[in-house]
């Protein structure tokens, strides 16, 4: 994970996305961002699939979010990821939300910690911090 590239995925609001004001419910757009940074993953050749066959499965430690703007039915969304401050067990996504029109909609920053299948921390295997 030491290419510090942006990953952007862009994704379309849906009737089952939004509230009854045509607003997107809030707990979605954690949805969104996790599309997002497992595509980013994807795209690395990195599968979740795999790697939990290696033992190595990821725990969210840390969730801020922020809301700036609605996004609203049939928006198109880009999702900006980027890898940041990655140590020995754990690693940032920073993520930003722009609508079609570039505006802002939310932002988040996840701290995901690399777990064994006992839930117990784990070393980052280097096939990860490589990418």
């Amino acid at each position: 994970m030491k290419n510090k590239s942006i990953y952007q995925h862009k994704i379309r609001v849906y009737t089952e996305d939004v509230d009854y004001m045509g607003i997107v419910y809030h707990a979605n757009y954690l949805c969104f961002f996790e599309r997002a940074r497992t595509e980013m993953l994807r795209e690395k050749e990195l599968l979740l699939s795999d790697l939990k066959k290696l033992n190595v499965l990821f725990a969210i430690n840390e969730l801020a979010i922020q809301y700036r703007y609605p996004a609203k039915l049939d928006d198109l969304l880009n999702i900006n990821t980027e890898i940041k401050d990655l140590t020995r067990c754990s690693f940032v996504f920073d993520q930003q939300m722009h609508n079609q029109d570039e505006q802002l909609i939310s932002e988040a920053r996840i701290k995901v910690v690399c777990v064994n299948s006992e839930l117990k921390p784990k070393r980052i295997p280097l096939i990860l911090s490589e990418h």
